[in-house]
């Protein structure tokens, strides 16, 4: 038989694959994969217990129930005074995953440049080269991984058709700043891109920061393609419920290629999500405060153990700098570790076009319980 596609080279078995598998062989703290080791609140379980109950468990609508729907709306609006029409201007998909490729395959043809912050999740690469695109990244450096200006508009050329950005930035934690932000859409308009924002950490920034949409600056309301999820927020990562909102042109192109990858998917869970979004403030705030509660754990113990640490602003994720250990190589480091000392994590470069910048960089997952995040310290002092 022939060989694969050609545009499946380089995107074998994930890191976060390896790594798990890895875990369980080694009954190793799992600090790689970014999940929580806990539910989230129970009103969002229950009402997806009681839809299920219902009768809420055939194809939901293609674009989602309209009572989610209509929840990514009021959401928009509370908290970032932007106005959606629930019918024409937001889709339901399966998972911000989802939402990215289908993005990806809406705008890109072949032999398109898409110009991603690297280091970048690994399923944007894959999303790029399905639609055939060209990955040109633009690398966010330690120790403080802001973004260059004069190097985003220096990747710019006239094969570049999309920016793909993603704020509170996994796996660097970074959250852009209004300067940024307001940065990339002048180069978005300039250029005329198409802008895919990747904000599924939106409730996840701290130390006082807010997250603030791309969308929501000047020309960028008809350009962007906003992508969220409830995975992160509300600590339901395996219930793949994620969404687009734009404009109607936006809304309906990603629609014509999402409707042929899942068509539809988690009818119970939609109405659950809807519920959730309208929880008060104070879900939204106790969430941030304990999360950040868990980094500032976790930092400080890897920092007491020599780690480099850069303390993100933040995301699900810390990355640290191996060299001060005496290694080197981010990758050699990862698969070590679980053996010696019964912690995973994940090695940087796996995120990179540019590996040599990621090589001694290691990620680690502080979404976890205080005392699992304080056992895998406990394990590590065997370094």
């Amino acid at each position: 038989m022939r060989g694969h596609a050609q545009r499946l080279t380089g995107l074998g078995t994930t890191i976060f694959a390896e790594m798990s598998a890895r875990a369980v062989a080694t009954n190793s703290v799992n600090l790689g994969q970014g999940f929580p080791d806990r539910d989230g609140p129970d009103s969002l379980l229950e009402d997806a217990i009681s839809a299920i109950r219902a009768g809420a468990n055939q194809y939901a609508p293609g674009r989602g129930v309209p009572v989610l729907r209509q929840a990514i709306a009021d959401h928009q609006k509370r908290f970032y005074d932007l106005s959606y029409d629930p019918d024409t201007q937001i889709l339901v998909t399966t998972g911000a995953t989802e939402a990215v490729a289908a993005a990806l395959l809406a705008y890109v043809e072949p032999g398109d440049e898409v110009i991603a912050l690297e280091p970048y999740y690994d399923s944007y690469a894959a999303g790029i080269a399905f639609a055939g695109g060209r990955r040109v990244p633009v690398t966010l450096r330690a120790p403080d991984f802001r973004l260059d200006l004069d190097e985003l508009r220096a990747a710019v050329t006239p094969r570049t058709k999309v920016l793909l950005i993603n704020s509170p930035h996994n796996p660097t934690g970074t959250v852009l700043t209004d300067d940024e932000l307001r940065g990339i859409s002048t180069i978005a308009v300039e250029h005329d891109l198409v802008v895919i924002t990747d904000e599924v950490y939106e409730h996840l920034a701290y130390d006082g920061l807010e997250h603030r949409p791309l969308a929501s600056y000047d020309g960028m309301a008809e350009r962007t393609v906003s992508i969220s999820s409830a995975g992160k927020t509300f600590a339901v990562t395996g219930w793949k419920i994620g969404w687009v909102t734009g404009t109607p042109d936006v809304v309906t192109a990603v629609t014509t290629a999402k409707q042929f990858l899942t068509f539809t998917s988690g009818a119970p869970f939609q109405p659950a999500v809807a519920g959730a979004l309208a929880l008060g403030n104070e879900y939204y705030d106790a969430l941030r405060a304990d999360l950040q509660s868990r980094r500032d754990l976790l930092c400080d113990g890897l920092e007491e153990l020599g780690f480099g640490v850069h303390r993100p602003q933040g995301t699900y994720f810390v990355t640290t700098d191996i060299r001060p250990l005496g290694h080197t190589d981010g990758i050699d480091f990862c698969r070590m570790l679980p053996e010696r000392t019964g912690v995973v994590a994940i090695p940087h470069q796996v995120f990179y076009d540019n590996t040599t910048t990621g090589r001694p960089l290691v990620r680690w997952a502080f979404c976890k319980q205080p005392e699992i995040l304080q056992e895998a310290l406990t394990r590590l002092q065997k370094l």
